[in-house]
């Protein structure tokens, strides 16, 4: 089957999920980490902090360090966390084990995005999103984050869209976020060719679907999940089973990432 038509099954399931009413969006299994994350009103920087840690580590744990320097100290109020100096905040990142694979770096970052917040957008996470701006510069926005590179610029952007129902003017610059689980998915299902560049795989993904090229990212990265493991994938419980041309010839193929 033509990759065009591969692409329109999963453009209509990542619309399915863009169109759907909002809900409570899990991203660490951890109730209260979670809720705090999903309180963009309260606590927009939050959501912009845990953006900027996940990088790699599992997403899960990435997300969950909000809440958990939260704890440490007594809450998460902006103004709480604007006080904090560099060295506590390394501290509180480090100590008694580190909430990240690099606590140097990520310290630095979630230090210098606070005061960032609060140069550039009165305090308010939210300024970067509020008032239907473009998606282009909400992308343009994040990637002046301090650690924060088109991968988690765009998907910053596109889970706000996507997830949290955040009204950009459009969508045209939100593109696919390409991980391991995406670049599997692409390769397997011929949309792209084996060893190819995350730049391919994105331009791929615009050609495919100029109007919203991430709308792609939701889906892939879930079959990639879920299904089409590195070894062994279940191919006979993914939707893509019938159009895939790797289906059920993967089972001992070597892993691709």
């Amino acid at each position: 089957m033509n990759p065009s038509a591969i692409a329109l099954l999963l453009i209509s399931e990542g619309q399915r999920s863009f169109e759907a009413k909002q809900k409570f969006k899990q991203l660490t299994r951890h109730k209260q980490a979670d809720a705090l994350i999903n309180d963009l009103a309260g606590y927009p920087h939050a959501y912009v902090l845990a953006c900027l840690m996940d990088r790699q580590i599992k997403a899960e744990k990435a997300w969950m360090i909000p809440w958990l320097i939260s704890e440490k100290l007594g809450g998460f109020e902006f103004q709480r966390l604007l006080a904090l100096t560099m060295k506590e905040v390394k501290s509180l990142m480090t100590y008694p084990e580190p909430l990240h694979r690099f606590p140097k770096e990520m310290s630095l970052n979630f230090h210098l995005e606070i005061q960032h917040i609060e140069d550039q957008y009165n305090g308010r996470a939210d300024n970067i999103w509020l008032n239907r701006p473009s998606s282009a510069k909400v992308v343009y926005r994040f990637l002046q984050l301090r650690g924060a590179g088109p991968k988690i610029a765009t998907m910053a952007a596109n889970i706000l869209v996507r997830d949290f129902k955040v009204h950009f003017a459009d969508c045209y610059f939100i593109d696919i976020s390409v991980d391991v689980q995406i670049r599997r998915v692409f390769t397997r299902l011929g949309l792209t060719k084996l060893g190819e560049s995350n730049e391919s795989i994105i331009y791929q993904a615009r050609s495919l679907h100029p109007e919203f090229p991430g709308l792609l990212d939701s889906p892939c990265w879930e079959i990639g999940r879920n299904w089409c493991k590195p070894y062994n994938p279940a191919c006979d419980k993914c939707y893509m089973n019938q159009v895939c041309p790797s289906a059920n010839q993967t089972k001992d193929a070597p892993s691709l990432t």
